[in-house]
């Protein structure tokens, strides 16, 4: 099965990508995941990668590609993939196209999250991570003071800068700028499968579910 997700910042796609991967038992690759594993293992395309990203720009899309490209090459993702933060453009996704028609690949399911923006901003503003264990928290469902549930540590839970409105909001603005136009493009290309993130993880996983079910008839 392969598999894309797609959707704004918290509506939940990597945690519900990581559900299906277990389920199918098939590889979640985000696109952090490739570039980090690109510059650990220091393949040519992953020093081209690391050189870039140590001045603090952006992966450009043709080196991105590539990179994709290795990755759903390899052995792992022989048996399928879900495949989560690419593409990120209308560009991305004609070259993902592409290199699907090179691959073989066919019968691409695209599932994409919605969730409304208040909710949005209210999911990643209550954020919070530990500096000493690195344990990710949420406000509205863990019970956590100024000691990490996890190491015990006091005074390490903080807000990445990442999770704060004024960031938040400027991300779903490239979001909606940049990624969003995706629905149009994979209504015309393909199966899309659109789902509501507003319910609980395990409500949730099990629409997914139902509705991938329901894309095999």
């Amino acid at each position: 099965m392969y598999i894309i997700f797609f959707g704004p910042p918290g509506v939940g796609k990597g945690t519900q990508a990581k559900i299906l991967s277990k389920n199918f038992q098939i590889p979640h690759i985000s696109t952090g995941d490739m570039l980090r594993e690109a510059v650990a293992k220091k393949t040519e395309l992953g020093l081209k990668a690391k050189s870039i990203m140590d001045q603090g720009m952006l992966v450009p899309d043709d080196l991105m590609i590539e990179i994709v490209r290795e990755t759903l090459s390899s052995e792992k993702c022989s048996k399928g993939f879900i495949l989560d933060g690419f593409p990120r453009n209308i560009e991305q996704a004609e070259e993902l196209d592409s290199l699907f028609t090179e691959l073989h690949l066919t019968n691409i399911i695209i599932i994409l999250m919605e969730l409304d923006e208040d909710e949005i901003i209210r999911r990643l503003s209550n954020r919070r991570n530990c500096s000493n264990c690195g344990s990710l928290f949420n406000l509205l469902a863990d019970n956590i003071n100024n000691e990490c549930p996890n190491c015990k540590s006091i005074g390490t839970i903080y807000q990445r800068d990442d999770d704060k409105e004024e960031v938040i909001r400027k991300r779903l603005s490239i979001y909606k700028e940049s990624t969003f136009p995706l629905k149009k493009y994979y209504q015309n290309n393909s199966h899309l499968i659109i789902i509501n993130g507003s319910g609980e993880i395990e409500k949730v996983s099990v629409e997914i579910a139902a509705a991938l079910e329901n894309s095999k008839k």
